[in-house]
């Protein structure tokens, strides 16, 4: 729990803060950037929500934070904040909330479909967040995109039986599905998983209709105003990472969701490959 007098000087005075415990995995000022913002190392309070709208997104930041390091001296909104998860993105996609710190505050999402639905990738094992899972149906298939995010896999499982898929270059004991090899594996009619070696040897992506969901393969930097990949934290291959960046240039997606750094959304497909080719051209040269 966040605490007053460990709070950031930087913070703008007003209820919410952020404290020292801050890891800076930017979870809040990517969730809820009219509040929070990038301090550094550390995420800060830009600005005191100022409506009822702003106080619930910064509400269910802080309930979102992997360590607990947002606070409130105001605690209403909190309880409605906990029960807002998973949160709507765009179509049958959902942002989880509850990031864990065991993933560095990775994101994880929920894809509703008739077909059973899925997470990509473990959000922390959070009893409101798993009631509202039950009330939508429950999650059928658990992908994994790599091993640094698996975060509370196992609980999932153990609440909902839910196959967990992963990339035996990954692999982890206890998986119910290890898939093999370089080419793109179709999970369902309307899933594809999508072997993208590199930030590690199982790396994977998920496309699901127009969105494709990146782990920490691929995100959107701000900053720099376009797609970007990491060679400072990548743990196996940056070679190979360049090639996986290519190879998603034959699949057709305006959305990208990572784990880690900023959603994107393209206008088109067409766009969206044209924006992963000069991301691809400047990575080379870095």
């Amino acid at each position: 729990m966040a605490r007053r007098t460990d709070a950031h000087s930087d913070n703008l005075p007003g209820p919410f803060f952020v404290d020292r415990t801050c890891i800076d995995c930017g979870t809040c000022y990517q969730f809820a950037p009219a509040t929070f913002a990038d301090g550094g190392d550390h995420a800060r309070v830009r600005a005191q929500p100022g409506d009822d709208a702003a106080r619930l997104q910064a509400s269910m930041a802080l309930v979102a934070c992997p360590v607990g390091s947002i606070g409130t001296d105001d605690k209403a909104g909190i309880a409605a904040a906990s029960r807002a998860f998973p949160h709507p993105l765009a179509g049958d996609v959902s942002f989880c909330g509850y990031t864990s710190v065991k993933s560095f505050g990775a994101w994880s999402y929920l894809i509703r479909r008739s077909g059973g639905n899925v997470l990509l990738d473990s959000p922390r094992a959070a009893e409101p967040l798993m009631k509202n899972l039950e009330a939508l149906g429950g999650v059928a298939m658990l992908v994994l995109s790599h091993q640094d995010d698996v975060a509370d896999h196992g609980a999932y499982h153990a609440r909902f039986g839910c196959e967990r898929i992963m990339h035996r270059g990954d692999g982890i004991p206890g998986m119910e599905r290890l898939v093999e090899g370089d080419a793109p594996i179709p999970l369902a009619e309307d899933l594809l998983l999508i072997p993208t070696p590199g930030h590690t040897a199982g790396s994977v992506c998920l496309l699901y209709r127009d969105f494709l969901f990146t782990g920490d393969h691929l995100w959107w930097n701000p900053d720099k105003g376009r797609l970007s990949a990491s060679r400072a934290y990548n743990w196996h291959s940056w070679d190979q990472q360049l090639d996986s960046l290519e190879k998603l240039l034959a699949f057709d997606f305006t959305w990208v969701l990572p784990g880690h750094g900023s959603i994107h959304r393209a206008q088109s497909p067409a766009a969206m490959k044209a924006e992963l080719k000069t991301a691809i051209q400047v990575l080379k040269g870095a």
